[in-house]
């Protein structure tokens, strides 16, 4: 099995999950961007990189949370 055809199988798999963490990722980095051009204009700049790390364990936190909802219904 080539590399093409193991990158091919793993997107087929996975296509829908790969979706949503680009879009979960677009979204967090448009609100950041948002937040420090308009709200937080004076703020210096490892103040936007750690609200973009922060990024890290909203996003687990969020499937997560999303997760532990699907299983109580």
């Amino acid at each position: 099995m080539t590399l093409a055809d193991r990158l091919q199988q793993h997107v087929r798999e996975h296509r829908s999950g790969m979706l949503y963490d680009l879009m979960f990722a677009v979204v967090w980095v448009g609100l950041v961007s948002i937040l420090f051009d308009v709200v937080f204009v004076g703020a210096p700049t490892w103040a936007r990189y750690m609200f973009l790390i922060a990024g890290i364990p909203a996003y687990f936190g969020f499937f997560w949370s999303l997760e532990l909802a699907r299983q109580v219904e």
